[in-house]
C-alpha cells in the first residue's frame, strides 16, 4: 500500500486518524494542508471539502475519522 493522509492543524479527526495508523504500525505519508496549501485544490478537485482524507495509490479510500474502515484497512494489511 502507498497511503497518503491529508490533514490540517487543530483537526481532532486528523489527529485521531493519524494516531490510529501509527498505533497499528501502518506506514503513511502525511500532507498538512495548513503547511502545504497547494494540496487544497488537489482535494477540492477530487470532491473533498474536509480532511482527513486517506488515499491509497492516489485513490481516496477514507474521508473523516472512520474507525470501522481503518480497522478493515489494518485487517487487510
Amino acid at each position: 500500500m502507498n497511503l497518503v493522509l491529508y490533514t490540517k492543524n487543530n483537526c481532532i479527526q486528523c489527529k485521531m486518524t493519524k494516531r490510529f495508523l501509527e498505533q497499528n504500525n501502518i506506514t503513511f505519508e502525511e500532507h498538512n494542508i495548513s503547511q502545504e496549501p497547494e494540496y487544497i485544490d488537489y482535494l477540492k478537485e477530487k470532491g473533498f471539502q474536509s480532511v482527513p482524507v486517506l488515499e491509497n495509490n492516489s485513490e481516496p479510500i477514507i474521508n473523516g475519522f472512520r474507525p470501522d474502515q481503518l480497522k478493515e484497512l489494518v485487517a487487510a494489511n
